[in-house]
């Protein structure tokens, strides 16, 4: 059953970073979800409100503790669909997240290549989910710029 709503989740995910592109940012989502629904929606607006640290996955932890009323995330999960920068990977970590699942890679800016573990000890870390699509959207937004 995990599979599947894995796979739910980051099609979530996947409609938040289509909407990003839309407004011509980088399109990067991502959904928090408690108790098998879904409490926070992020998209990238870095270019928006013209702040670097506008990333999906700020978005939506903000969102998520406002949500839950308290700081930690600790039962909660985050679907992205581009693997956590070093900033996200460190406010996730503060926030204690319980699960992070991403669907594409980074192997330039994603917390994975640090030689560290910078996510919280007990945070659960999947990767590759709908991995394909989450790549597709990233590589044509960019495609366009080019």
């Amino acid at each position: 059953m995990q599979i599947n709503n894995d796979l739910y989740f980051m099609r979530e995910a996947l409609k938040e970073a289509q909407k990003a592109a839309d407004n011509d940012e980088v399109p990067v989502g991502a959904v928090i979800v408690a108790n098998e629904k879904i409490i926070a929606k992020g998209h990238n607006l870095v270019e928006t409100l013209t702040d670097v640290t506008a990333h999906a996955e700020m978005q939506c932890i903000t969102s998520a503790a406002n949500y839950i009323g308290g700081k930690y995330l600790n039962e909660c999960t985050i679907y992205v669909t581009l693997e956590p920068c070093l900033m996200c990977a460190g406010a996730l970590f503060w926030s204690q997240i319980g699960r992070i699942v991403y669907g594409a890679a980074d192997a330039k800016r994603g917390f994975s290549s640090i030689n560290l573990r910078v996510t919280h000890p007990k945070t659960q870390i999947k990767s590759g989910v709908l991995a394909n699509e989450c790549e597709d959207i990233l590589k044509s937004f960019f495609l366009k710029k080019r």
